[in-house]
């Protein structure tokens, strides 16, 4: 892995439906990585993303994608490794999750954090992988620790990028950007 450099910063700290970048996704580095950090919904939902192919004007790139999850529980009473099929998509262009099971808004101590790296977004040639990892703190007190991966289906040059909630709004979250060499 190369040199990461901070390309933006987007926080939320007041409700919003979504975070939309629409600058510096180019082909000036052949990785881009997103880090999340502080999320916090106004109602029990899940964080997801999605891309753009047209500057952010729609947010609706087919994807294909796997996604499954390590929880435990803080009472050691439960611990569970699984595939879960109900986040994948398949030749989809709705959103994909980053987070399993929602963070519950009512909880100011639930959150989630993670970070999502996307390959070669300019590619008028190949599809765009790109793969990740969040980490919630979230319901029945539990950590789940989520893991997805998948390729954006087109060989348009993807130049936007979109995390949102499916229903309610972002509280709070900070997004970086970085490049990486």
């Amino acid at each position: 892995m190369g040199i990461p450099t901070l390309i933006s910063t987007h926080n939320v700290t007041s409700s919003t439906d979504s975070v939309s970048i629409t600058d510096d996704i180019d082909g000036t580095y052949d990785e881009y990585m997103f880090v999340f950090t502080d999320y916090h919904p106004s109602a029990d939902v899940n964080l997801f993303f999605n891309l753009s192919i047209d500057g952010g004007s729609n947010y609706n790139v087919t994807k294909t994608t796997s996604f499954f999850t390590a929880q435990h529980n803080e009472s050691d009473a439960n611990a569970v490794l699984q595939y879960n099929a109900s986040h994948d998509l398949a030749q989809g262009t709705g959103t994909q999750p980053l987070t399993y099971n929602g963070v519950k808004a009512t909880n100011a101590d639930e959150s989630a954090a993670g970070i999502l790296h996307l390959f070669s977004p300019a590619s008028t040639t190949y599809v765009k992988h790109f793969y990740g990892v969040s980490s919630t703190y979230s319901a029945n007190l539990f950590e789940m620790q989520s893991f997805y991966a998948g390729y954006a289906n087109t060989t348009s040059a993807v130049d936007a990028i979109q995390f949102d909630n499916a229903a309610g709004n972002i509280d709070n979250i900070t997004i970086q950007m970085f490049g990486i060499a």
